[in-house]
């Protein structure tokens, strides 16, 4: 018990030291973008205005709102404070909305399209891996060649491909958007089958990915588990095949488990690419948007919360291993 704890107080500390310099980070890169955001907001909001000292004060009165005219350590202080009780204020580009506000929006459309994608992406996977090592022949000689081609394909590459041939070319997709433009979010029919439609191809980008990774992991493993020694003193043993490959499968199935709730863990920053493809009304639009309309404050909440996502999945995966395996632990405690 005792090395565990210092396995789990190493880990912590490394968990905190990330965490610290991911805010610093998360603070000080969406300043460096050249330009002045509150002179874009200023512009927008009083063309036809010829009054130079009425642009002036408006663009003080802004100034002061987001508070860019205080030095930059107080901003620093100021953002982790209000970030600490979730709140980081005003949004530049889309002002007078709130950064929670824009988020809370966007952040329901990046889950339900990535956490149904994973999954659906890891049970097709994981079968297909498992019947390869199992059949071998033909069926292992198509797949795995099939899988490594598509397991290496970037995500913006499947989104493209997938665009053109059923969007462009077949017609039966729409190429953007998360529903119809001429549609109002509400419970009818006809909204939600435009948001089933629209779906379909950033859902299927990020799957196809998936299902190449998976297949290959699965397959590995249940090749290694099928050659064990177990295996063949239970075959000698007269022990049914169908009962031996049952146990074989679940034993290789323990890393993909781990892969899986690694994946739901980071599915927040995990395709955003297929988002901004698809012009997805998810985070990786927003983000997208932010950066185009060098909102700060937006930036650095989206990238604060996939990083988070990420080291906190990191994190949970790392103890629950030292927990399980005492073999990690004992090696990582020296």
């Amino acid at each position: 018990m005792k090395g565990y704890w210092k396995y789990f107080l190493n880990k912590l500390g490394w968990f905190l030291i990330t965490f610290v310099f991911a805010i610093i980070l998360n603070f000080i890169l969406p300043r460096l973008m050249p330009g002045d955001p509150v002179a874009a907001i200023v512009g927008k909001l009083a063309q036809g205005m010829s009054n130079t000292s009425g642009l002036a004060k408006m663009y003080q009165q802004y100034t002061d709102l987001f508070g860019i005219n205080k030095p930059i350590l107080v901003q620093f202080f100021l953002y982790v404070k209000n970030a600490a009780h979730g709140d980081f204020g005003f949004s530049f580009s889309q002002y007078p909305r709130t950064v929670v506000n824009i988020i809370a929006s966007s952040i329901w459309w990046t889950v339900c399209l990535q956490f149904p994608a994973i999954i659906v992406g890891w049970i097709i996977g994981n079968t297909l891996g498992a019947l390869a090592a199992y059949l071998k022949g033909g069926f292992d000689k198509v797949l795995m060649p099939v899988s490594i081609f598509v397991s290496n394909f970037p995500a913006f590459g499947m989104a493209v491909i997938l665009m053109v041939i059923f969007g462009v070319g077949l017609k039966w997709f729409p190429t953007s958007g998360g529903y119809g433009f001429d549609l109002i979010p509400n419970f009818s029919w006809k909204f939600i089958w435009s948001v089933i439609v629209h779906y379909q191809l950033p859902f299927w980008s990020i799957v196809l990915i998936a299902i190449g990774g998976q297949a290959i992991g699965m397959r590995s493993m249940s090749i290694y588990e099928l050659n064990a020694d177990y295996v063949k003193y239970a075959r000698f043993m007269g022990i049914q095949d169908r009962k031996i490959v049952g146990y074989v499968f679940r034993n290789a199935m323990l890393p993909q488990v781990t892969g899986l709730a690694l994946s739901i863990g980071t599915m927040v920053g995990g395709a955003l690419v297929a988002e901004i493809i698809f012009s997805y009304p998810g985070l990786g639009t927003t983000l997208l948007n932010g950066i185009m309309g060098q909102d700060y404050p937006l930036i650095s909440a989206i990238t604060l919360i996939v990083t988070m996502m990420v080291l906190i999945a990191n994190f949970v995966i790392e103890i629950l291993y030292g927990f399980i395996d005492p073999r990690i632990k004992a090696t990582q405690s020296e």
